[in-house]
């Protein structure tokens, strides 16, 4: 039999969730077990004629205060933290009528649930829990002597323990549960920070704590030894690839779900029919168009190699037609608010394409932070949300672009936001038609994305280069002409950037005597 066994003959319990209660039940009658309790769930046991009692009724003292203080006394703390193997506890113990408890079940007032339905300050306030954090981390300090368990899926794993040790707790097994027990309340209290903060418009704290729940255990990492998890965000109100919803196709792997990630939340720039292709986190294809059909033609136009293999994301519902366009090449992951009946058919012949459904965010999605980790540390961000139109551009150039040329600028520019630095995008007609990503000088990435719209037009059976007539845009500034030469040389018209070079002015002279337009935006849109 397994040392350090203690059985359990008095338990704490205190529930909000009461979730697999009937679990609980079972193990309090089976092991003849007393029960101190409060509240609803002292009279919820009672119903189940078990031997409860309250609190109260044990430590002689009322709750008080609203029912703030119900479990903060020394005949509750004393029995939780007393380490009965040693003589000079068990004799303070014994002087002041503390009996020792063996078993601690609490879980937590909800307050993520107070705040995602929009309670008020006070009424957050008073769901914030004290004396449940503050019996759950007695007990686990104490594992050496008591059994503590915060959540209702581990009741079953209780209840076989108790029936492998005949009614008892191994040492093992209580470490096991203190470990959780202390994520438990870590979390409980990260997620009240957070919300402080919000409340009071602090975004970079003094201290911060990063917190999640898991959602799956995944088979690997980014590479097949790297262990890796995913977790899902404290923020109620964001949405993103973590809450969708796998209509077909197994689980995400690590970078199935970074690539489907950026995938979205570069659909979510356009409020127009736009689809967008995703290749190892950079977008290879990206077309907004009245038509969803036309823009996955256009999409899939600028790169239908790299296409091969991709996630593909879409702000609009995937149709039956859709879908069988889609269905002809290889992809990993389609994203959209929703499929038609006639698509998820369709699809179901590919059993290992994975189809998420996503809600669309609302307006304050995008309030989270961005966290990066280094050796000895991380660096945190706000996200990049910064955005522009046709009302805040400067013209810099002697030659103006035309409201067409505004409005593919525009676009263009939106898509350099989520490809790799250094990103150059040539875009024609709501369109990519040449992207140039995370090369280590401009002129590179602005050459990669020429040699690309040249490969897609002679795929395409086009007779001129699709980025004749096109416009660039440039996620950072151009530190040199030679970049505006290039992009010349490739038939680019106007070119839309953030401006800020020492050498801005020969910039634009240079682009004065090419005959281009150009934008500054005042905005640079660094991703690494």
């Amino acid at each position: 039999m397994t040392s350090n066994i203690i059985k359990i003959e008095k338990a704490l319990i205190s529930l909000s969730d009461k979730s697999n209660i009937e679990v609980l039940i079972k193990i309090i009658k089976k092991y003849n077990i007393e029960v101190l309790s409060t509240g609803g769930t002292a009279n919820l046991l009672r119903e189940q004629k078990l031997n409860v009692k309250d609190v109260s009724d044990y430590t002689n003292f009322p709750e008080m205060l609203d029912g703030r203080v119900k479990t903060l006394h020394p005949k509750i703390h004393g029995g939780l933290l007393g380490r009965t193997n040693i003589s000079k506890h068990k004799q303070e113990m014994k002087q002041h009528s503390i009996e020792p408890i063996n078993l601690v079940i609490v879980n937590l007032y909800p307050f993520s649930e107070a705040v995602k339905n929009n309670l008020s300050f006070e009424e957050c306030i008073e769901n914030i829990d004290i004396g449940g954090p503050s019996m759950i981390r007695s007990a686990a300090k104490n594992h050496e002597n008591v059994c503590v368990v915060t959540n209702p899926e581990d009741y079953i794993e209780l209840e076989n323990i108790l029936e492998n040790n005949s009614g008892g707790t191994s040492l093992e097994d209580r470490k096991i549960f203190a470990a959780k027990a202390f994520s438990k309340t870590a979390f409980y209290d990260s997620l009240i920070s957070q919300w402080f903060n919000e409340k009071l418009n602090i975004s970079l704290p003094k201290t911060i704590t990063i917190s999640g729940e898991l959602v799956n255990q995944l088979r690997y990492g980014e590479n097949p030894h790297q262990k890796s998890a995913v977790y899902k965000k404290n923020n109620q109100k964001m949405v993103g690839v973590v809450q969708s919803t796998l209509l077909q196709g197994k689980p995400l792997s690590y970078n199935n779900l970074n690539d489907s990630d950026a995938a979205y939340e570069l659909i979510k720039e356009f409020n127009k029919p736009t689809i967008a292709i995703i290749k190892h986190a950079n977008p290879c294809g990206v077309s907004s168009k009245p038509l969803m059909l036309e823009a996955w033609k256009s999409a899939l136009q600028t790169d239908p190699q790299s296409a091969f293999g991709g996630i593909v994301a879409s702000n609009r519902e995937i149709t039956k037609e859709l879908a069988e366009k889609m269905n002809e090449i290889f992809l990993e992951v389609i994203i959209a608010p929703s499929f038609s009946k006639d698509s998820l058919s369709i699809f179901a012949t590919k059993k290992n394409l994975r189809l998420l459904k996503v809600r669309t965010p609302d307006d304050s999605s995008n309030t989270d932070y961005i966290i990066k980790d280094l050796s000895d540390g991380f660096l945190v961000q706000d996200k990049d949300s910064e955005t522009m139109n046709e009302n805040n551009l400067n013209i810099v150039t002697n030659k103006k672009p035309s409201s067409n040329e505004i409005k593919d600028l525009i676009f263009a520019f939106k898509v350099a936001k989520h490809v790799k630095s250094n990103a150059i995008i040539y875009a024609k007609n709501n369109a990519t038609v040449g992207i140039g990503a995370g090369q280590m000088s401009r002129i590179d990435s602005s050459q990669i994305a020429a040699i690309k719209s040249k490969k897609a037009s002679k795929l395409a059976g086009l007779k001129n280069n699709m980025a004749e007539g096109s416009v660039l845009a440039s996620d950072a500034f151009f530190p040199f002409a030679d970049g505006l030469i290039a992009a010349a040389e490739a038939g680019v018209t106007s070119i839309i950037q953030p401006g800020g070079s020492i050498r801005d002015e020969e910039v634009i002279e240079a682009a004065n005597k090419l005959n281009l337009s150009m934008i500054f935006t005042g905005i640079r849109h660094f991703r690494h």
